[in-house]
């Protein structure tokens, strides 16, 4: 399908991240969340840059946000309506999240994220 446009897609991912479970998002500790509209590496939907919260230790201070990088034409180039489209938006957001929560790909995709 087409690319859907920027703002409706940064609109899923905001939506997304609002269906987190509350007591999840207020865990969530110096981390941005991203839209890259251009084209990505192949293959690529979303990606976590960052120290997963259970690797800080106290010397974790002053550090640069955390970044998780959510990638517009990747996700709409494997996606056929835009009802897949918010699926994907909300498994790949959700993804990158347990990243930031130590949570390893194996792990992921054995809970279908």
């Amino acid at each position: 399908m087409d690319a859907i446009e920027p703002d409706r897609f940064e609109a899923m991912v905001a939506d997304a991240l609002d269906g987190l479970p509350p007591k999840l998002g207020k865990l969530m500790r110096n981390v941005a969340v991203t839209v890259q509209h251009e084209p990505g590496r192949p293959g690529l939907l979303g990606l976590y840059q960052g120290v997963p919260l259970t690797r800080r230790t106290s010397h974790y201070s002053a550090a640069m946000p955390d970044r998780i990088t959510i990638y517009r034409h990747a996700i709409c180039a494997i996606c056929r309506s835009d009802d897949e489209v918010v699926v994907q938006v909300r498994r790949t957001v959700v993804h990158e999240v347990g990243h930031h929560f130590g949570i390893g790909d194996d792990r992921l995709h054995e809970l279908g994220w």
